[in-house]
């Protein structure tokens, strides 16, 4: 059985379209794939959690302080999707990425947010995927793909199908602060790079392209290889 981590972003949980049917029919395609690969998944903060960031930022909060309170925000989101998993799911949200592994079994879904400032939920997910000795990192984000730029603000960026590792290194920022996103956290790509293992980019909120990369099946998005 393939151990698969799920990075999901906020922004595809909660982005204010029709929230509830979408999680109700994403904890349904995971109970489904959950009888064939072993699943973990980090649920990120998302449109809330940088709502909460501004107003920290704007009242005089540090770093830390802002990123304790988008962290608060994911595991509100965590607990979100357990509800919607019922007892497939964790009912306690772990805190730190070894719980999380130390809870995912075959038939069950671990579920968690975010765990300390400085890791997003992206490098969470490389955490528990090292950890557990996962197959592949999926990674469900508002975007298709991986981009060589913001294709909403450069029409000539480049679309990639597949890419190495460190191709995917070489297009991520490589500084933090507090709310900043990008197409994946440059710590998680280390992590992925050291333990070999791919990750997955695609739409989260297109369920089937999301069944496909949990199950290792061909997908639209960028395929991202940690062997070459």
């Amino acid at each position: 059985m393939d151990k698969v981590v799920v990075s999901v972003g906020g922004s595809v949980l909660i982005p204010g379209q029709d929230d509830a049917s979408y999680i109700r029919r994403l904890a349904d395609m995971i109970r489904e794939v959950a009888s064939e690969v072993q699943l973990a998944v980090v649920v990120g903060g998302g449109k809330a959690a940088r709502q909460y960031v501004d107003l920290g930022r704007a009242l005089g909060g540090s770093v830390d302080e802002l990123d304790e309170l988008g962290i608060g925000i994911t595991r509100v989101n965590a607990k979100l999707l357990c509800v919607a998993l019922g007892d497939i799911a964790n009912t306690e949200i772990p805190v730190k990425a070894e719980e999380c592994a130390s809870m995912s079994q075959p038939g069950k879904v671990a579920v968690m947010g975010g765990t300390e400032p400085g890791h997003t939920t992206d490098a969470v997910s490389a955490m528990i995927a090292q950890a557990i000795g996962a197959d592949r990192i999926v990674n469900a984000s508002n975007v298709d793909a991986v981009f060589s730029a913001d294709p909403r603000k450069d029409p000539n960026a480049k679309r990639y199908d597949r890419m190495t590792i460190h191709q995917l290194n070489d297009v991520v920022y490589h500084d933090h602060d507090a709310g900043k996103s990008s197409v994946f956290d440059p710590l998680g790509v280390s992590i992925a790079m050291k333990g070999r293992i791919d990750i997955l980019m695609v739409n989260g909120r297109d369920l089937d392209e999301l069944r496909n990369a949990i199950l290792g099946k061909p997908i639209k998005g960028t395929f991202v290889d940690s062997h070459v």
